[in-house]
């Protein structure tokens, strides 16, 4: 072979060995390195060490909110009120780590042009240490997905996403705590509410279940006392309406009928709430915050309540705990069922599990259609049923009324409560189906 060719061969193998080399310690020099085009950070700032936020628009009074010494924000400007903690940690958060869409320029030398001198919105941020940081956002960008940003300090101007800025961008009204109620649900012992012309105090025996202390003692459907008592909870203000609508809020408060006054206690005392009507929407006043504000009508609907809505239509109250013993009488007929391990059993016999069932359920779901005063005459019928382990003990009779239906007594309560026709005729079915369990058939003899 040519010596000269070969020579040429050996500095192109170098040349191309030192072109991989070098391309692969570029490569591995950039594995670590963000891209061209990543976006920076707008802010990183320690959500810990922040003490204040002062948030200022081109109009208006500016929002601060600061931190207490307990660890608590609190809105100090433009009137101290309470402020809402997850709004603010929303804010806080948000500058732990605000990213750009892009960076535009390196050196803004007309901010103006973008709205940000002045800006629409101002936020300056003090640090525990003292030291402040200023986050400008101004106009919107042409496609209208982001918004112009820069730090007051830092020569660069960045576009930020829409949602960001949402994040941002509060008043007082936004950032202020909303709720018009502050008890502890889980502590709550008394609940009253003063609707349609009547007074219904609640009282609290255990986790969900109530009992109607006045007008006098009943059952309380607990579900339904539960139900006011998370609306009352969840009652918030309305701090959408501007300035104008609140204070016609307050006259016509001033004006309209009284719907309902619920007050709740729990360890922290008693809190009250007025509710009132005008036209179609509903206004409250409470003792714990000041001021009238609007609520929603789902809250002016959940407390306008009657104590019919609150009684307890069920006659047992063994609910979903199965019972160990069902005794029913029923005119000559009688049965007694006795629970032993996963077996019914009656005079000595196992009885068809799934019938015995099927009886009990319709024992379960005996319901008054409605409550009525008197009608209560000679019972055909008698239930008596042990449940929670031997520890409850309800009987119930049931006589026929005049126009077909049937008025049920629970023992030692005068409550009388009508039940319909078929409920009474379902009942007897299905007391008449229970059956003895059929016997095992024996294992077929290998021929």
């Amino acid at each position: 072979m040519n010596l000269g060719r070969l020579l040429i061969a050996a500095i192109l193998l170098t040349g191309l060995s030192a072109a991989v080399w070098w391309s692969n310690k570029r490569e591995k020099a950039n594995e670590n390195k963000p891209p061209s085009d990543a976006s920076p950070k707008i802010l990183a700032l320690n959500e810990g060490d922040i003490r204040q936020i002062e948030i200022k628009h081109r109009e208006g009074e500016p929002t601060i909110v600061k931190k207490s010494d307990g660890g608590k924000w609190e809105i100090t400007a433009p009137k101290p009120i309470a402020a809402d903690q997850s709004a603010v940690s929303g804010i806080t958060s948000a500058v732990s780590s605000l990213s750009s869409e892009r960076l535009i320029d390196d050196k803004v030398t007309d901010p103006a042009s973008y709205g940000l001198a002045p800006p629409a919105v101002a936020l300056t941020f003090t640090m525990k240490n003292g030291k402040t940081t200023k986050l400008l956002l101004g106009d919107d960008t042409p496609t209208g997905s982001a918004v112009y940003a820069e730090v007051d300090g830092d020569p660069r101007l960045f576009t930020m996403a829409t949602f960001n800025k949402t994040s941002l961008d509060k008043t007082y009204k936004d950032l202020r705590d909303k709720r018009l109620m502050t008890f502890d649900q889980d502590k709550v012992s008394r609940v009253e509410l003063t609707a349609k012309r009547q007074t219904v105090e609640f009282g609290r025996i255990n986790q969900n279940e109530w009992q109607i202390l006045k007008p006098k003692p009943l059952r309380a459907d607990g579900w339904q006392v539960e139900e006011l008592v998370r609306k009352l909870k969840d009652a918030n203000m309305e701090t959408s309406i501007s300035d104008e609508e609140a204070k016609k809020a307050v006259s016509a408060f001033a004006s309209a009928p009284v719907v309902a006054i619920a007050k709740v206690t729990d360890p922290g005392g008693t809190q009250t709430l007025e509710i009132r009507k005008s036209k179609d929407d509903y206004y409250a006043k409470s003792s714990v915050v000041e001021g009238v504000h609007k609520v929603t009508k789902d809250l002016g609907t959940g407390v306008d309540k009657s104590l019919e809505d609150f009684r307890n239509k069920k006659l047992f109250d063994f609910g979903f705990s199965d019972p160990t013993k069902v005794e029913f009488k029923d005119g000559a007929k009688s049965a007694t069922y006795e629970k032993s391990g996963d077996k019914w059993l009656s005079g000595g016999k196992t009885m068809d599990s799934t019938s015995v069932q099927a009886f009990i359920d319709k024992v379960r779901d005996l319901s008054a259609s409605k409550f009525v005063e008197s009608g209560f005459t000679a019972p055909a019928i008698e239930l008596t049923v042990v449940s929670n382990d031997g520890k409850r003990t309800e009987k119930v009779q049931i006589a026929p009324s005049s126009g077909g239906n049937f008025v049920a007594r629970r023992e030692g309560e005068p409550a009388l409560y009508e039940l319909e026709a078929n409920k009474v005729q379902e009942l007897r079915r299905t007391s008449g189906d229970v059956k003895e369990q059929a016997p095992s058939k024996a294992p077929e003899k290998k021929k």
